[in-house]
């Protein structure tokens, strides 16, 4: 039963969702975070930074995260074959009839509407991504240096992304390094008071 729901809601996101990757991202989410309760605000964030890390298809990625989560191994492929599934449908068959269809004006004018509404699609995922990231200094200075790299270098997305990861990293591993020390500080220096104050009692009752 778990592998069918699995398929059928990524089969529903492949197939109602255009414009890539992206743009799918309110949809997996409204799917597995809110109505399926599969993920976490926390494990939908962790999936799209992973996802976006790893080569291949960010949703292909999300598909096989969630799958492998819910149902395994074969969770994992089932819910890729889902989600890349109604795409290879659709390619196949507008494939045969191409020459015939890219002519028609109705589908010029479709295809128009549809990279507005994919814009506006992707950009409304930034917005719920930035909402449910953690709002600290480290995090905004991150996000600002990363953007500024993409609109103004070409420098490309996979480098800044491993950019980002790296430093991360090494922020993590330096900011547990110092809270380590602080709290063997703070231990040294309660020690060194207990010990005063037992010396002064002993002066005292001497």
């Amino acid at each position: 039963m778990k592998y069918w729901k699995l398929f059928i809601s990524f089969f529903k996101i492949g197939l109602f969702t255009f414009g890539g990757g992206l743009s799918m991202l309110p949809f997996i989410e409204r799917t597995v975070v809110e109505k399926e309760k599969w993920l976490t605000d926390k494990e939908m964030l962790d999936m799209i930074a992973i996802s976006e890390a790893t080569p291949g298809p960010i949703a292909v990625n999300c598909a096989t995260f969630v799958g492998h989560k819910v149902g395994n191994i074969l969770g994992g492929i089932v819910a890729t074959l889902g989600v890349v599934l109604p795409s290879f449908i659709i390619i196949c068959i507008i494939s045969i009839f191409y020459e015939q269809f890219i002519e028609i004006e109705v589908i010029k004018w479709a295809f128009l509407g549809i990279k507005a509404g994919v814009a506006a699609l992707i950009f409304f995922a930034g917005v719920k991504i930035l909402k449910k990231s953690p709002h600290n200094l480290f995090s905004f200075a991150i996000m600002l240096l990363a953007i500024e790299i993409s609109l103004f270098t070409s420098v490309k997305t996979f480098w800044i992304i491993l950019a980002g990861l790296i430093v991360g990293v090494v922020f993590y591993v330096l900011l547990n390094h110092f809270e380590s020390k602080k709290v063997q500080l703070v231990e040294e220096t309660t020690e060194v008071t207990e010990e005063t104050e037992e010396t002064k009692e002993e002066g005292d009752l001497e």
